[in-house]
């Protein structure tokens, strides 16, 4: 994918994090990079800063002249990008080549020794600790994220000494299926994307030709309660792990004071005195299944320690907008019910009889029709919800199909509320002196108020 011919790149969905960390790979190789993306935001703004060259209108006179010559231009778009969507249409019809997002991920990636973390839920921070505990110790890594870490203000790491590469594994649209993993961590199978499968069996079932994927001499590390039974290629060892079991799994926990310490249990030995650096208790999941990936791979105890102590988490995930004794604001891309139900727990266990106010964003009609029963479950573990409308990415509405499905099945007793997403701001304002704890879920733009809310709590 670092052949010569092609001298420019033009990015259809430029906007999405798993884009924006190519674009940001081929402006590192000196490459000219130009793309479309419907709404102008930060990241977007940020890839033309560092020189990529984006607009926001499907119109094919947009497109930049280095960009129009097929023999040198490559044409890279996602799955959610629309079959009638004119530029990519126009491309097609004039013969230039064009791959998908997770092919080109693929392509780059074939000759390195690749660590990727795949699974319904915790993917996207499993995979920047890990890239974390790698990139600060002595064997160094490339990394491809589907965050932006908080360490490192990108979604991008260059190590080109390093034979390891750090990648986010992606089923959306059987996108792993492009891959070619060293070692793999799987940390769920919760269904989803069921737009896309159709059915629990097929998920499953993708998760299983994944699998076979993993080279021999490698090794596969799935969680206890991942409902597969795991057939890897001859040659692949598997473990294991969990918080309280499996090969790799932690003991001696100890949660207090804003902080989260424990032991960790290997194949060989122990692991003591391991400091969470982001103190929430999903994180000791993910940084059990990092730590394994960087312990068989020869990162010492002393780095493991360091690393896992030092992590300062990813942008919208679990992430700590304002932590005083008066009030605390998260915001969290939870759009599942499984991640909505771990992270109202999570904040359960650390502010134990303090009052959660949850703000969530459905995203796709498609998954709300087919989880909303889960959600207003998930949701009622808070004190109070409020409900936007849905989010609906790549999706044209579904009747009968809105928030209300969710908001009409919480549990009884519960402050509830429906509102549009432009009505945030000012129901916040509304109700400041009366939040205790506040978090914000969802995976589409409701993103976009975080700061805004933020100002308006910090008048408490």
């Amino acid at each position: 994918m670092n052949n010569p011919a092609f001298n420019s790149l033009y990015f259809i969905g430029a906007g999405g994090i798993g884009m924006s960390v190519l674009i940001r790979y081929y402006l590192s190789k000196g490459k000219f990079v130009g793309g479309y993306d419907r709404t102008e935001t930060e990241l977007t703004r940020n890839l033309v800063k560092e020189g990529a060259v984006i607009h926001y209108e499907d119109d094919i006179k947009k497109i930049p002249v280095e960009c129009l010559h097929k023999e040198t231009t490559l044409v890279v778009f996602t799955p959610a990008i629309p079959e009638d969507h004119t530029e990519l249409s126009w491309f097609r019809r004039n013969g230039f080549r064009l791959m998908k997002r997770a092919q080109v991920l693929g392509l780059i990636t074939r000759s390195s020794k690749v660590l990727c973390i795949a699974g319904t839920h915790g993917k996207t921070t499993t995979s920047t600790i890990t890239a974390h505990l790698f990139y600060q110790s002595h064997l160094g890594c490339t990394a491809f994220l589907g965050g932006i870490s908080k360490n490192y203000q990108t979604n991008l790491l260059l190590d080109g000494e390093s034979p390891f590469t750090v990648i986010e594994a992606d089923e959306f649209d059987r996108s792993f299926h492009w891959l070619t993993p060293w070692m793999s961590v799987i940390t769920s199978t919760d269904p989803d994307h069921l737009d896309i499968y159709g059915t629990k069996e097929a998920y499953l079932e993708s998760f299983k030709h994944y699998i076979n994927l993993v080279q021999p001499g490698g090794a596969l590390i799935i969680h206890k309660e991942a409902t597969l039974s795991p057939e890897p290629p001859q040659g692949v060892k598997v473990y294991s792990y969990s918080r309280n079991e499996g090969d790799f799994h932690a003991r001696n926990i100890r949660i207090g004071g804003g902080e989260i310490w424990f032991d960790l249990m290997t194949p060989e030995g122990i692991i003591n005195n391991i400091c969470l650096g982001v103190p929430v208790s999903i994180n000791i999941d993910n940084s059990i299944a990092a730590i394994a990936l960087a312990w068989l791979n020869g990162v010492t105890p002393e780095e493991i320690r360091w690393g896992i102590e030092s992590f300062r988490g990813v942008d919208r995930r679990f992430d700590f907008k304002i932590k005083t004794d008066r009030v605390v604001y998260l915001n969290d891309y939870a759009h599942h019910p499984s991640e909505i139900r771990q992270s109202i727990s999570s904040i359960r266990e650390i502010y134990a009889g303090r009052r959660i106010t949850a703000v969530f964003q459905p995203h796709l009609y498609s998954r709300t029709n087919d989880f909303y029963k889960e959600f207003a479950e998930a949701l009622s573990l808070a004190d109070e919800v409020i409900l936007t409308d849905i989010y609906p990415a790549r999706e044209l509405p579904v009747a009968g199909v809105s928030s209300s499905l969710i908001y009409e099945r919480l549990k009884e007793g519960i402050t509830k509320r429906l509102c549009r997403k432009e009505e945030l701001p000012a129901i916040i304002e509304e109700k400041r002196k009366d939040i205790d704890i506040l978090i914000t879920l969802g995976a589409g733009d409701i993103d976009n108020y975080v700061s805004r809310i933020e100002q308006i709590l910090k008048k408490v």
